[in-house]
């Protein structure tokens, strides 16, 4: 998504980056019920889980962007900085624009997403699981259903095709905790094949991102953890670090990106360098973030956790 962005800001080819979005739909459904199936965890304990995990760190984000987009509106050009959209930012109504959510930080509409699928989960661990599974497949694909009609606004924005990414990575999920195996070659023919058609999505710009993105997404996702699972991967430290700092990366990079451009012009960097520079600044930053923003917020939110009082 950084580069995507970046991409975007000087006019560079690079629109499959977009497409790192529907990845993280897919993989937010996997990593959902993989964490969740055979595991006494009610709607209470889930919903704590993922408000301490997305909450504080993305209102920092918030309130920091609000505060320089009013102080340096020209910075921040794109930016809705007024009052309600603060407020309808921070529990993830932002304001709406072409048909579009635009949240004060830029990126934060895929939260709205994620908080809304997050409410369906909770939900869905009132049940057992065999019925949890399909509770969640029907839920999703009703609500999908509703957005043809619907009349516009946010209803209809949180019932876009693409929350069916979310119920494709709940499917890899199953099947990956019923031990379910692909020969390593055929698991590695998915990515290529998601990789291919990641790569030809550039000649269906019309085509619905479920469809454009998504499936080249599900079929990645799922090469990937079907190959590990048959030959392993190695764990790296500098890549596991990333991943840890993957949140952080995500909710400071525009803003991020937008200061390291500031200074780039201050000093008088050529623009043709300009983006090499803003993407390195902007991950430099945002590591800084996690290491002394979000790392001390999740030590402090996971031991004042509360003893849930419903566990099922």
């Amino acid at each position: 998504m950084l580069c995507f962005h970046i991409s975007e800001a000087y006019g560079l080819r690079f629109q499959i980056g977009a497409a790192g979005v529907d990845i993280f739909f897919v993989i937010s459904g996997f990593i959902m019920w993989v964490t969740t199936q055979g595991k006494p965890i009610g709607p209470q304990e889930f919903m704590w889980r993922r408000l301490i995990r997305i909450v504080p760190l993305y209102w920092i984000a918030t309130a920091a962007t609000f505060v320089l987009a009013v102080l340096k509106p020209q910075f921040f050009y794109n930016t809705n900085a007024s009052a309600e959209n603060l407020i309808g930012s921070l529990f993830f109504l932002p304001a709406m624009k072409n048909d579009a959510l635009h949240p004060v930080v830029e990126q934060g509409w895929t939260l709205s997403y994620e908080m809304f699928f997050y409410l369906i989960f909770s939900i869905s661990l009132l049940l057992p699981e065999f019925r949890r599974l399909w509770f969640l497949m029907a839920a999703l694909v009703a609500i999908v259903i509703t957005h043809y009609l619907l009349p516009l606004g946010h209803l209809s924005v949180f019932t876009e095709p693409v929350i069916l990414e979310f119920a494709a990575g709940i499917i890899i999920g199953r099947l990956w905790k019923q031990d379910f195996r692909l020969p390593f070659y055929a698991a590695i023919s998915l990515m290529i094949a998601g990789f291919a058609l990641l790569l030809a999505s550039d000649l269906m710009p019309h085509v619905d991102r479920a469809v454009r993105w998504g499936i080249p997404a599900v079929l990645l996702l799922s090469g990937a953890v079907f190959a590990e699972r048959e030959r392993g991967v190695p764990k790296l430290a500098f890549p596991h670090f990333l991943g840890d700092a993957s949140y952080s990366i995500y909710v400071w990079h525009v803003l991020m990106a937008v200061m390291v451009t500031a200074l780039l012009l201050r000093i008088g960097v050529p623009h043709g360098a300009q983006p090499v520079f803003i993407a390195l600044g902007s991950l430099a930053f945002a590591i800084v973030c996690y290491l002394f923003i979000e790392r001390p917020i999740l030590r402090k939110t996971r031991a004042a956790r509360p003893r849930p009082a419903f566990r099922g």
